[in-house]
């Protein structure tokens, strides 16, 4: 049986949670950020996994070898997971695990379906504060401002929505943002165009999103926001934590520029969802 935990039942499967899993995992669980989780059983769970709110992937956790769990999941996707996804706009049930052992189960689990992969890098920054380079100094015509109840009520910006938006993907409200997350926009004619926040946390960790309007990319925004992101961090003693596709060079090119360290890979599968 593969049932919808409540949130008052998440601690429940806090035990289960890998030591150096994945973050998005620990900070649903812990509450810090919004999702749903499911579990094999609602008093004693073993195995489970979790859909994360911005709908950015399914996180498995706990025992990857529990057969009825597994024999079951096709099923629960099919029946119950996949209506859902559809009406939110999903095209692909994408799986990860919370450890490693995780990949070869999914992998036999969904050996029936049209099966893809890709591989994932994580990287830390564990330096002093940053030094932002001239070179990515930004012109008199962008501003960069921090993503607090301040900027949030102060209504300077004519498109306050972009920062809204962005945060509740991950976030069950902005207060809960406000007083767990960290983040830097930049705005350009009093209209934010570029945005560095916590995407997840578990309290010490805080996982990165970033995000730059196409027509001002290659202006170094990014990387200069995430320098400041990175001094909030440093100043508050917590890890900066990036997390993005082995092909995506573009991140991984600001990351290691802004001096973060790779500390892990890990895989995903992926399969198409269909109504």
């Amino acid at each position: 049986m593969i049932i919808e935990l409540k949130k008052q039942d998440f601690k429940k499967c806090i035990e289960l949670l890998h030591e150096n899993g994945l973050i998005e995992v620990k900070a649903i669980i812990q509450g810090l950020n919004s999702g749903r989780v499911f579990v094999d059983d609602p008093i004693s769970p073993s195995t489970g996994f979790v859909w994360q709110g911005n709908n950015d992937g399914f996180i498995f956790f706990g025992n990857e070898n529990n057969a009825s769990f597994n024999q079951e999941l096709n099923s629960f996707i099919d029946k119950i997971i996949t209506p859902e996804a559809v009406k939110v706009g999903l095209k692909w049930f994408e799986a990860l695990g919370d450890h490693a052992d995780w990949h070869k189960s999914l992998e036999e689990t969904f050996r029936h379906r049209p099966l893809g992969s890709w591989n994932q890098k994580v990287y830390h920054y564990r330096g002093n504060l940053p030094v932002i380079p001239k070179d990515s100094y930004l012109g008199n015509e962008y501003k960069v401002h921090k993503m607090d109840r301040f900027f949030y009520v102060n209504k300077s910006v004519t498109n306050m929505e972009v920062m809204v938006d962005k945060v509740l993907d991950s976030w069950s409200s902005m207060e809960e943002f406000f007083n767990s997350g960290i983040g830097y926009c930049v705005t350009f004619n009093n209209k934010i165009i570029s945005t560095c926040f916590t995407l997840f946390t578990d309290g010490t960790l805080h996982a990165i999103a970033i995000e730059t309007a196409k027509q001002h990319r290659g202006k170094k925004l990014a990387q200069h926001i995430t320098y400041h992101f990175i001094q909030a961090c440093v100043e508050a003693k917590k890890v900066p934590y990036w997390d993005c596709a082995e092909h995506n060079k573009p991140s991984i090119a600001v990351a290691e520029a802004c001096g973060f360290e790779m500390v892990y890979r890990y895989s995903g599968c992926e399969f198409p969802i269909h109504p």
